[in-house]
């Protein structure tokens, strides 16, 4: 059965007449006529008594209700459609990492309601796993995330490198890492930690890193806020890795102290140097959609405005040059 069949039924219903349903729907006689013995065929009954005029069948008149509820929701449906491609959509989802939410959203965000303000607006602050999983689940329409390329290898994704940011200490000012220009892997090693919880790709690069020095994480707080890590940071004791969008605001604290990591470990006796040399701690954000979302003209809009106004690199904050010398 098809939509046509069934509207060429309803025409026929309608005007109680073959020629009358062809003038209507703008073909020929036997265009209807081949539609109707079609739908016929797969109902396995006949619809009209063939007379001077086309009167429904016992069945014809059970199918009636059924098919004016199918066009109508057929019609209903294109007209969505068309909408959608038009632009007019009720709402746009976003799904980001608290960073951005809080430093490189909120001027892209007030120019997206200026140029749609008939389209709600929705942000949810989330780590970049759970980001990533409600757009694949159809809840958002962009996610802006921490690259991970094992979460983001589809065909179906369309990802846009964003920026690279540096990872920090953030420490106490009082802190003994406090004390160090660029801190080095084996001191930093040596401390409690407090980390991104699990589903936060932060969390997964400082394990790896952890991990790769045969070094164990002791992880004894997790949060998921910028301001949480520096409350906790504050009181003396915890270490924690950041980016540096996640350090903005912890600048201008006098309490607390923001250092580089050394990327380059001295080797001890029977260890290359060269395998102990690493490249500066960054970690890469990107905007990851759906290819079929990409058409949709307010999604494109958005995904246009992220793309031109975020920076392509976060470089370090003017007053981390000010540290204390090792």
């Amino acid at each position: 059965m098809r939509v046509e069949q069934l509207q060429a039924f309803l025409a026929v219903a309608e005007t109680g007449s073959f020629q009358k349903a062809a003038q209507q729907c703008g073909v020929t006689q036997s265009a209807i006529s081949r539609q109707i013995q079609g739908l016929e065929a797969d109902l396995g009954a006949p619809l009209f008594h063939r007379t001077t005029q086309a009167k429904l069948t016992i069945a014809g008149d059970r199918l009636l209700p059924r098919a004016r509820k199918i066009c109508q929701e057929w019609k209903n449906a294109q007209e969505d459609i068309r909408d959608l491609l038009a632009g007019k959509q009720p709402e746009l989802c976003v799904a980001a990492i608290h960073s951005i939410c809080s430093y490189h959203l909120p001027p892209i965000l007030q120019q997206f309601c200026r140029d749609y303000p008939d389209v709600q607006l929705r942000v949810t602050a989330l780590g970049s796993d759970r980001s990533l999983k409600v757009l694949k689940d159809g809840l958002v329409d962009l996610a802006i995330v921490m690259n991970n390329r094992f979460l983001t290898a589809s065909p179906d994704l369309v990802i846009q490198v964003l920026y690279e940011e540096p990872i920090k200490v953030l420490v106490a000012a009082t802190h003994p890492l406090a004390h160090y220009k660029a801190v080095p892997w084996a001191e930093l090693t040596q401390y409690p930690q407090v980390v991104f919880k699990d589903g936060y790709g932060m969390q997964r690069i400082v394990q790896e890193q952890f991990e790769r020095r045969g070094a164990t994480l002791r992880a004894v707080l997790e949060l998921n806020t910028p301001d949480a890590f520096r409350g906790v940071v504050r009181q003396g004791e915890l270490v924690a890795l950041l980016p540096e969008t996640a350090l903005v605001d912890a600048y201008a604290d006098p309490s607390l102290a923001i250092r580089p990591i050394a990327s380059t470990v001295h080797a001890s006796a029977g260890v290359n140097e060269a395998e102990l040399s690493d490249p500066p701690l960054t970690r890469q954000v990107v905007m990851v959609t759906t290819r079929d979302r990409l058409q949709i003209p307010p999604i494109q809009h958005f995904y246009s405005l992220v793309t031109e106004q975020l920076p392509q690199s976060v470089c370090s904050h003017p007053l981390s040059t000010v540290a204390i010398e090792g």
